[in-house]
């Protein structure tokens, strides 16, 4: 939702987490946290001061939703056992009933975060609020 905010907002002027935090309803200290993560990535950059905030270190097309999910150590998983183990799920030796099921979803949800971008979520949400208007 913050960089979702940035990336409508899309100033040449820093934007304070104070500012996101009261537009977004999120609290400040839990933005600092996933800033400096943002920061880390080489998604955001930042200055100090009064004047200071964040910004978008790429254009909204360019920053993929995976990318922002993988900088704060977010995974989308929908299975209980590592794919990776040669025991089945649960501890047992074959695969539950539903396992690729949810492989199935979880491999089709990282593929949705892999192909929108900043760009996307800004522009639906324009599109949605014109059909308000209509």
């Amino acid at each position: 939702m913050a960089m979702a905010d940035l990336a409508k907002i899309n100033t040449s002027q820093p934007i304070s987490l104070t500012e996101i935090s009261v537009r977004q309803g999120i609290s400040i200290s839990f933005l600092e946290q996933i800033f400096l993560k943002l920061k880390k990535s080489n998604l955001v950059e930042s200055s100090r001061g009064p004047l200071g905030g964040y910004w978008l270190t790429k254009s909204p097309q360019e920053i993929k939703l995976s990318s922002i999910i993988k900088s704060v150590d977010e995974k989308v998983i929908t299975l209980a056992c590592k794919k990776e183990s040669k025991k089945g799920c649960n501890g047992k030796s074959i695969k539950c009933i539903t396992h690729n099921l949810w492989d199935d979803l979880e491999n089709h949800i990282n593929s949705f975060f892999e192909k929108n971008t900043l760009s996307d979520i800004i522009l639906k949400t324009t599109k949605d609020k014109q059909k308000e208007l209509n």
